[in-house]
């Protein structure tokens, strides 16, 4: 079996979205935006009903479609908050969370999150990580500061369409700081003894990390 038909058997499993949310996925599939596949939404589903997480935080909004998944399908009391430092999709992303009347439970910082994230107080019940895939590494120590000790990492599209898997000097020259980047990003979350991580090949690859119990910090 190919991986594009066990894909689409996978997908075709899926119940899917509330109607608001196919509506806002359609809406960026058609404007080039990227978002999260179908496989990675759903997994992503599965794990908001594991972990119940009431604070969450998301690097990386676009137009606010992953936000807004993880409000409609979390805990009713959850808070979100998400950072995006595109203006055209802080924008679209504010309108949607109108549109959604979500704004009281959804908050979004405008900025670089390299800067943003040190003036949070944590602790974060899951984070979310879907940002430019060559901050991952810079954003990992405030990260890891934020997550609360029962926290849940979650870092969307670290397989790199595959090219992670390949040697540097396989991948076009302008991808190769992003390609080292991702590769060290990796090893620091899979040796780190503060965390337990699993990756899986879900989407464009998907690591979940948990906070282990009972190690210092």
């Amino acid at each position: 079996m190919t991986a594009e038909r066990q894909t689409a058997f996978i997908r075709s499993l899926d119940e899917g979205n509330t109607t608001f949310l196919n509506e806002i996925e359609a809406e960026a599939r058609e404007a080039g935006v990227p978002i999260i596949r179908p496989e990675t939404q759903r997994l992503l589903r599965f794990l908001l009903e594991m972990q119940k997480p009431c604070r969450i935080l998301e690097i990386g909004c676009a137009v606010g479609f992953s936000a807004l998944l993880m409000s409609e399908y979390g805990m009713p009391e959850s808070r979100i908050t998400t950072i995006e430092n595109y203006e055209k999709r802080i924008r679209q992303a504010r309108g949607n969370f109108k549109r959604a009347g979500k704004e009281e439970k959804i908050t979004l910082l405008e900025g670089d999150a390299a800067k943003i994230l040190p003036t949070l107080t944590g602790p974060y019940d899951m984070i979310f990580m879907d940002a430019a895939k060559g901050q991952y590494l810079t954003f990992l120590p405030e990260v890891m500061r934020l997550l609360s000790p029962e926290g849940l990492l979650i870092s969307d599209n670290v397989l790199q369409e595959g090219d992670i898997m390949e040697s540097r000097y396989a991948v076009t020259r302008r991808d190769r700081t992003i390609h080292s980047r991702m590769r060290e990003y990796l090893y620091r979350i899979t040796h780190d003894p503060r965390l337990e991580t699993v990756i899986l090949p879900v989407g464009d690859g998907l690591a979940v990390s948990k906070m282990r119990h009972a190690v210092e910090r």
